[in-house]
């Protein structure tokens, strides 16, 4: 059986080269996909969006799903929260060829639901594969600003849609919210990977994750079961 002074010393060795690997977790020491370095977090937070990227995908199937909807007739009144969000959301209806009429921070739309639905999937098809330069181009807006705007309106869509009791078309628009231009959104610039092809690394990174936590736990038991202390299960 080891002695007080043995497991005293397991516990600070262990516990002294885990902050030391915390150190250097935090430093620029790892390759960042637009150059440089960046540190241990940054560069698996980057991995897992790459990985998760390639499995939130579904603008193609919302695509399909509003096909049906083209042709219908719809009105609605959207209340953002600025008048320059107004002005830019009706800039981005206008340019799709769907009529708007907007008053101080109020945006009135009218026109074929399918289109207006199959424009902003469009639109968040060019963002989810990194081409915000086609939206800027269309637009004449920084595209995560284009975007930013696309969800408020679609917010204010279906809240307008829920309360007149129009609740397919407002579930239509959720749909087109959450799956398509949100992800588009927040994973924009972030390449796509698949899990297969980063099997060897993925294995790796979780399997730190677990070696490194218990690293942790087995420094503060020798510490603590050399100091007296006893921990039972």
């Amino acid at each position: 059986m080891a002695s007080s002074a043995q497991l005293k010393a397991r516990g600070y060795l262990l516990l002294a080269s885990f902050f030391a690997v915390l150190v250097a977790i935090f430093m620029p020491l790892f390759p960042s996909v637009h150059g440089g370095k960046v540190n241990g977090l940054d560069y698996l937070d980057n991995f897992f969006n790459e990985l998760s990227k390639g499995s939130a995908y579904y603008i193609d199937k919302q695509l399909e799903k509003v096909a049906k909807y083209a042709g219908q007739e719809f009105s609605t009144s959207m209340k953002m929260k600025s008048a320059d969000d107004a002005a830019l959301a009706g800039k981005l209806f206008t340019t799709n060829g769907i009529p708007a009429q907007v008053e101080d921070t109020l945006v009135k739309v009218n026109g074929d639901f399918g289109a207006m639905l199959t424009a902003m999937l469009k639109d968040a098809d060019l963002m989810y594969n990194n081409d915000g330069a086609a939206i800027t181009a269309k637009y004449a807006v920084n595209e995560r600003k284009a975007m930013l705007t696309w969800y408020q309106a679609l917010t204010a869509m279906e809240k307008d849609l829920t309360k007149t009791e129009k609740f397919e078309q407002a579930q239509v628009v959720k749909a087109t919210m959450t799956k398509a231009v949100e992800p588009a959104y927040n994973y924009y610039k972030v390449e796509a990977k698949s899990v297969k092809a980063e099997m060897v690394l993925l294995i790796a990174s979780l399997a730190f994750y677990v070696i490194y936590t218990m690293w942790y736990g087995f420094g503060l038991l020798y510490l603590f079961e050399g100091a007296g202390i006893k921990l039972e299960h």
